[in-house]
């Protein structure tokens, strides 16, 4: 990889112009405590069917599961987070990845658990 700027121009255009597979590691969330303490890790890549709680903005103190995340735009949508529009339709509202706080993982496959593991690993 290289070594990397400290040059704040250099940070962002890194950030801006991250590539798909690296947005994901960058949008790593952090565990709620009870989550940090059974794991042994801080925070963790966010994924569909995590459950988050929002910790700032409109949407504070509201809990739901992940929906979808957009790696594109750094945005992940959350159930029971909607906005309405003009006409009344109900859309769900994008947030930022860094107001969120994983409450509970979900685990419902083999390669979650790898990816805690080798975190653990590493934090040893």
């Amino acid at each position: 990889m290289g070594d990397v700027s400290k040059q704040p121009r250099k940070q962002r255009k890194r950030w801006y112009n991250a590539p798909l597979h690296r947005r994901g590691k960058i949008m790593a969330v952090p565990l709620e405590r009870s989550l940090r303490e059974k794991y042994g890790i801080k925070r963790i890549p966010i994924r569909r069917g995590d459950t988050v709680l929002i910790t700032s903005g409109d949407f504070k103190g509201i809990e739901g599961k992940v929906e979808k995340v957009d790696r594109e735009k750094y945005r992940v949508y959350i159930s029971n987070v909607t906005i309405k529009k003009a006409n009344g339709e109900e859309v769900p509202f994008p947030i930022y990845y860094s107001k969120l706080l994983i409450t509970d993982l979900d685990l419902s496959d083999k390669w979650r658990m790898k990816t805690i593991e080798r975190a653990q690993k590493i934090t040893e």
